[in-house]
């Protein structure tokens, strides 16, 4: 088992020395380091850390919001050591995976970030649907215009070849035939 430090400041103006001290105090052999906001998702001394840590070692900083600036962000991270094996101890919160009640506390933030996920598939669900009511579509934009639709169906009309369509238009086979199979909006005339 190793300790491993992670200590984080979100500007140049701050300083890692308070937190490379305790770390040390608290027996870390190696101290991975990021002088960036907590917000970033992309952290060159987090992904060094979680790529050198093994099943078994401890994680150990100053403060859980050192591993991220939302709950949601910190839970993330939290779920990545857990799942790894990877323990977590945290000087300040008194928090250690090791431990029952850190073990405890694992598992509170796992189910913190499922319900967090699927309140997230939930909003966009809800999303999705009120677009869909309001006759907007929803998802990727379509590959192919109406008028480059059209053109499929006319030039497959006159003896094009679906291999050929595909070269021309730069597009899967699927969406060709998803061209083929769309009908025309067709335009009524309002009753008098």
């Amino acid at each position: 088992m190793t300790l491993i430090g992670y200590a984080r400041v979100s500007t140049d103006h701050q300083n890692l020395e308070a937190q490379r001290d305790a770390l040390t105090a608290a027996g870390c052999e190696r101290i991975y380091t990021d002088t960036m906001s907590g917000a970033s998702e992309s952290r060159p001394g987090l992904a060094a850390l979680l790529d050198y840590a093994r099943a078994g070692d401890t994680i150990v900083v100053v403060a859980l919001d050192r591993l991220g600036r939302s709950l949601s962000g910190v839970i993330r991270t939290i779920e990545a050591l857990t799942t790894a094996g990877v323990l977590l101890r945290s000087l300040r919160e008194g928090i250690d995976y090791a431990t029952p009640t850190g073990r405890m506390l694992a598992g509170i933030f796992g189910a913190l970030a499922e319900y967090e996920r699927e309140l997230m598939h939930e909003r966009a669900a809800a999303a999705r649907a009120a677009a869909r009511a309001r006759g907007r579509h929803t998802g990727r934009p379509p590959r192919l215009s109406p008028a480059q639709a059209r053109q499929v169906r006319a030039l497959r009309d006159g003896g094009e070849g679906i291999t050929d369509l595909v070269r021309t238009f730069a597009v899967s086979r699927a969406t060709i035939y998803r061209a083929l199979q769309a009908t025309e909006p067709t335009l009524t005339e309002p009753v008098p």
